[in-house]
């Protein structure tokens, strides 16, 4: 399937959502606290309250979600202890939950591009020049794609 602007109607999907990697990331990552759990985290936000506190999300939806991406293998929990102070737990990406961030940063540049009416407040930039990045293709040699040029081969499934 080529990535088209304006693609023919088809009537099935290539593969069945049971084996469609996008179909399982929207069932562990699809609402809207897990997604925004993971932007706190990304951002270096660790704890339980600190996440609570920017995000104003219920404590138990907010214990669940961090259950589940535990779970899941996205984050761990890792104990630290402040002076005079009992220990606690902070939450830390794992290398499954580093393997996101591209994901994360597609949805940040996308939604700075379409979504805002004014310039975003963060950018995505080579640290050593200070050149704004951006998120896209590339092969196995590191060389950027058109995305008029990718293609979506069904290996098996329902279509192969």
């Amino acid at each position: 399937m080529k990535f088209d602007a304006n693609p023919p109607p088809r009537q099935r999907a290539p593969i069945a959502t049971s084996d469609c990697g996008m179909a399982m990331s929207a069932k562990l990552l699809g609402d809207k606290w897990t997604l925004l759990i993971m932007r706190e985290v990304f951002y270096g936000v660790s704890c339980f309250g600190d996440i609570q506190a920017d995000l104003g999300v219920p404590p138990a939806t907010l214990q669940k979600r961090l259950a589940m991406l535990v779970d899941s293998g996205v984050l761990e929990r890792v104990p630290y202890k402040v002076e005079t102070e009992r220990t606690r737990e902070a939450y830390q990406l794992t290398e499954a939950g580093r393997a996101l961030l591209p994901v994360i940063l597609a949805m940040k540049e996308w939604g700075d591009n379409v979504l805002r009416d004014d310039d975003p407040l963060t950018r995505l930039v080579n640290k050593k020049t200070g050149e704004r990045l951006k998120i896209g293709l590339v092969d196995a040699n590191g060389q950027a794609v058109p995305l008029d040029q990718a293609e979506l081969r069904a290996i098996k499934g329902l279509n192969s």
